[in-house]
Protein backbone atom coordinates (compact mmCIF):
# COMPACT_ATOMS: atom_id res chain seq x y z
CA UNK A 1 0.00 0.00 0.00
CA UNK A 2 1.33 3.46 -0.90
CA UNK A 3 1.41 6.29 1.58
CA UNK A 4 0.52 9.90 0.81
CA UNK A 5 4.20 10.86 0.70
CA UNK A 6 4.75 8.36 -2.16
CA UNK A 7 2.56 10.39 -4.55
CA UNK A 8 4.49 12.32 -7.19
CA UNK A 9 3.42 15.79 -8.36
CA UNK A 10 0.32 15.40 -10.52
CA UNK A 11 -0.65 11.96 -9.16
CA UNK A 12 -3.87 11.39 -7.29
CA UNK A 13 -5.27 8.59 -5.16
CA UNK A 14 -7.96 7.89 -2.58
CA UNK A 15 -7.46 7.93 1.20
CA UNK A 16 -7.72 4.40 2.56
CA UNK A 17 -6.43 4.51 6.14
CA UNK A 18 -4.71 6.84 8.61
CA UNK A 19 -2.39 5.32 11.21
CA UNK A 20 -1.27 8.52 12.95
CA UNK A 21 -1.48 9.01 16.70
CA UNK A 22 -4.97 10.08 17.81
CA UNK A 23 -4.31 13.85 17.89
CA UNK A 24 -2.78 13.95 14.39
CA UNK A 25 -5.42 11.56 13.04
CA UNK A 26 -8.13 13.92 14.29
CA UNK A 27 -6.34 16.90 12.71
CA UNK A 28 -6.12 15.11 9.35
CA UNK A 29 -9.81 14.16 9.57
CA UNK A 30 -10.64 17.81 10.30
CA UNK A 31 -8.70 18.79 7.16
CA UNK A 32 -10.81 16.39 5.08
CA UNK A 33 -8.61 13.28 4.93
CA UNK A 34 -11.43 10.78 5.30
CA UNK A 35 -11.72 7.33 3.74
CA UNK A 36 -12.45 7.48 0.01
CA UNK A 37 -11.52 11.15 -0.43
CA UNK A 38 -9.49 12.06 -3.52
CA UNK A 39 -6.09 13.67 -2.87
CA UNK A 40 -3.75 15.08 -5.52
CA UNK A 41 -0.09 15.96 -5.00
CA UNK A 42 0.31 19.47 -6.43
CA UNK A 43 3.70 20.81 -5.33
CA UNK A 44 6.82 19.90 -3.43
CA UNK A 45 8.76 22.58 -1.57
CA UNK A 46 12.31 23.32 -2.84
CA UNK A 47 13.75 21.39 0.12
CA UNK A 48 11.33 18.50 -0.49
CA UNK A 49 9.39 18.90 2.77
CA UNK A 50 6.55 19.82 3.23
CA UNK A 51 4.50 18.77 0.21
CA UNK A 52 1.27 20.47 -0.94
CA UNK A 53 -1.82 18.38 -1.67
CA UNK A 54 -5.22 19.32 -3.11
CA UNK A 55 -8.08 17.85 -1.11
CA UNK A 56 -11.72 18.86 -1.35
CA UNK A 57 -10.82 21.97 -3.38
CA UNK A 58 -8.22 23.23 -0.88
CA UNK A 59 -4.44 23.03 -1.00
CA UNK A 60 -2.82 21.87 2.22
CA UNK A 61 0.90 21.44 2.97
CA UNK A 62 1.80 18.42 5.09
CA UNK A 63 5.15 17.28 6.44
CA UNK A 64 6.41 13.99 5.05
CA UNK A 65 6.56 12.39 8.51
CA UNK A 66 2.80 12.94 8.83
CA UNK A 67 2.08 12.01 5.19
CA UNK A 68 3.73 8.62 5.77
CA UNK A 69 0.84 7.67 8.06
CA UNK A 70 -1.86 8.28 5.43
CA UNK A 71 -2.30 5.20 3.24
CA UNK A 72 -3.70 5.60 -0.24
CA UNK A 73 -5.15 3.41 -2.97
CA UNK A 74 -5.36 4.01 -6.67
CA UNK A 75 -8.84 3.97 -8.07
CA UNK A 76 -11.55 6.08 -9.66
CA UNK A 77 -10.28 9.26 -8.10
Amino acid sequence: MKSLCDLKVGEEALVQEITSPADMKQRLWDLGFTTGTKVQCVQESPAGDPVAYRIRGTIIAIRKKDAKTVYMKKGDA
